[in-house]
């Protein structure tokens, strides 16, 4: 069992994660479950009830076996990566604040993985979605609300939660829209013709008011549209042409990235369009740029 000082210790670690990184609350919920998980295993482990003291005391041995642990139960490489980083990040914290050695926490290697790049579509593809979405809703608002969606998600790099999170005060569009994205970042990115055409076309055919503190986009209930539907009307569009799982909501957002750095679009602009905190991030974009051309470089030199 954990202690209570234990408990009180996690809940201002996050707080200060909360405050001063300014993680996203799924983040935040995501350490907690992380190190909670960790420390329930840590306690039968030892066989005792944990608190801040033993923490102190954990060594390799231990790390070593929660972690096969972990990985007999099925989890990933990357998702224990994503663990141990919570773990080492606490601890780091605790040991500041707790005065003891944490270098047998900090010192475990995470598990290798084949980081993920992204899968955008094809320029002539993202078309095509534009044009065969509206074809997924016989009722004429609905229709123009998915075009709408899903042009903001490719004509300005938006994550779904962010389009799907805009209130009716947003429109009618301008030439930028004031984005709030992961961790309560801000941001800023400008709104092409279509977009604010689209959005015009949608708010014109819905059979809402315009309440300000209303969703921008809303189900055919009237509530906030859930990201689930997007995703199944993305669905229908991609079986109807053809194209592969990949072609997700989230997949236009990597096409409006990639398909800017194709054009000659400066990393750390997109970066910034993005609202990425890292550029480390932004930079995987060129990784697939450069597969593309390895690609083209493979099918098409006259080999000897």
């Amino acid at each position: 069992m954990i202690s209570p000082a234990l408990t009180s210790a996690i809940d201002d670690f996050l707080i200060q994660r909360r405050a001063l990184a300014g993680n996203a609350e799924n983040t935040i919920e995501a350490y907690r479950r992380d190190l909670t998980g960790f420390l329930s295993f840590i306690t039968l482990h030892k066989g005792e009830a944990l608190g801040l003291q033993p923490l102190s005391a954990i060594g390799v041995s231990d790390m070593r076996a929660w972690m096969a642990r972990e990985r007999g139960a099925g989890i990933g490489a990357r998702s224990l990566a994503r663990k141990l980083s919570a773990v080492k990040s606490f601890f780091r914290w605790l040991s500041d604040r707790e005065g003891f050695d944490a270098t047998a926490v900090l010192s475990v290697r995470a598990p290798r993985f084949q980081r993920k790049l992204p899968r955008p579509l094809a320029e002539p593809a993202a078309r095509e979605v534009l044009n065969m979405v509206e074809m997924q809703s016989d009722t004429p608002w609905v229709a123009a609300r998915d075009v709408a969606v899903v042009t903001l998600l490719y004509g300005c790099g938006l994550r779904i939660s962010e389009a799907l999170g805009l209130d009716r005060r947003s429109a009618p569009l301008g030439e930028s829209l004031r984005i709030v994205g992961k961790g309560g970042k801000e941001r800023l990115v400008p709104v092409l013709p279509a977009a604010r055409d689209a959005v015009d076309d949608y708010l014109g055919l819905a059979p809402f008011g315009p309440e300000p503190d209303q969703p921008l986009f809303r189900g055919v209930r009237g509530g906030r549209l859930s990201a689930r539907q997007v995703q199944k009307v993305m669905q229908a569009t991609r079986m109807q042409l053809g194209l592969p799982a990949s072609a997700t909501p989230h997949a236009l957002r990597h096409s409006f990235a990639t398909h800017l750095l194709n054009a000659g679009g400066d990393l750390r602009a997109i970066q910034e369009l993005l609202g990425h905190a890292s550029l480390g991030t932004t930079q995987t974009y060129t990784a697939v740029d450069s597969a593309r051309l390895m690609d083209v470089y493979n099918r098409a030199h006259p080999k000897a």
